[in-house]
């Protein structure tokens, strides 16, 4: 599973959604950490599937809401509340599995902030598309820097080194030939995919020794597909009804409807379901004769419908 931080970037005081991806299914029970360690004192809360029951734990604060999809909200979010957090997964079967997620808070002074740190862009990843982790307020003085594919800084996880003194850069295990680095510490992906969303992580080696580490995750978003618009027809106490509904094999995404090439004005006849798939329109009038057309949106590509003819 990934997770993903919604939005990328909270001001101090709102509110944040940490969203999980590709959840197993045999799921049977989730745990919130805040930082990287699954010790007891960290735990924030955690949900058993099988009774639909959470429960807090004695990192809770009082802010944070666990939902039953496996997503954390944290309400009224301070600085105190910026850096990582960890959920485990515990499957029927008895495997867990941990992801992780950089929470990052902004306030009002941030842009003139001295402290080490990373920005995505676009603030949004496309698959397909670059990404560059760009790098603010690189230490002057750093003797070198190494990106890791992870939260953990194990060689194995290494994508690149470089140093500043020998002046070379040493590549990784897990470079794959798409990435170039810059010797102010921003690192470019070129054609990204769902294998590259996760967790990164930057270690600048200081002139004193000492290592600071900063961590940028990020979601990769697929492009939806062309939906298609399918219509049923039926008669209801002598009176026709029709219902459309918006097709389409993606998930998490946003449903406009369209009649005869305009954005569709919802009459007392019309109801859209909750997510904006499925329109009712009950009784059928002649006004409602003419071509409907559905557009689906996420936040990096759009696609619109052929035009049905309905009459």
């Amino acid at each position: 599973p990934t997770i993903e931080s919604v939005p990328p970037s909270v001001a101090e005081g709102g509110s944040v959604l940490l969203r999980i991806h590709n959840l197993p299914e045999n799921l049977q029970s989730f745990v919130w950490f805040r930082g990287i360690s699954v010790f007891w004192e960290h735990e924030i809360a955690r949900y058993i599937v099988g009774s639909k029951s959470s429960i807090t734990s004695p990192a809770h604060t009082g802010r944070e809401t666990l939902n039953s999809d496996g997503s954390l909200v944290l309400h009224n979010v301070t600085q105190n509340d910026t850096g990582l957090y960890t959920l485990r997964i515990q499957s029927t079967d008895l495997k867990s599995e941990e992801a992780h997620v950089q929470l990052q808070v902004h306030t009002s002074h941030s842009a003139n902030s001295s402290q080490l740190g990373i920005q995505l862009l676009p603030q949004y990843a496309a698959e397909g598309e670059s990404v560059l982790l760009r790098v603010h307020k690189l230490p002057e003085d750093f003797q070198a820097f190494t990106w890791y594919r992870t939260v953990y800084d194990d060689p194995y996880f290494e994508i690149v080194k470089h140093n500043r003194v020998l002046n070379t850069t040493t590549w990784g295990a897990q470079y794959s030939r798409r990435e170039t680095v810059y010797d102010n510490g921003t690192l470019q992906i070129k054609n990204i995919t769902q294998k590259d969303a996760g967790m990164y992580t930057l270690a600048i080696l200081k002139s004193d020794s000492k290592i600071e580490k900063v961590y940028l995750q990020f979601h990769v978003n697929k492009h939806v597909e062309q939906p298609f618009v399918r219509v049923t027809n039926e008669v209801v106490s002598s009176n026709r009804s029709a219902i459309f509904t918006c097709v389409s094999p993606d998930t998490d995404v946003s449903i406009r409807w369209f009649f005869n090439k305009q954005p569709l004005q919802l009459s007392r006849s019309m109801t859209l379901s909750p997510a904006k798939c499925g329109l009712r329109i009950h009784p059928v009038g002649l006004e409602n004769v003419g071509e409907y057309q559905c557009e689906i949106s996420n936040r990096v590509s759009l696609a619109t419908s052929a035009p049905l003819w309905f009459e």
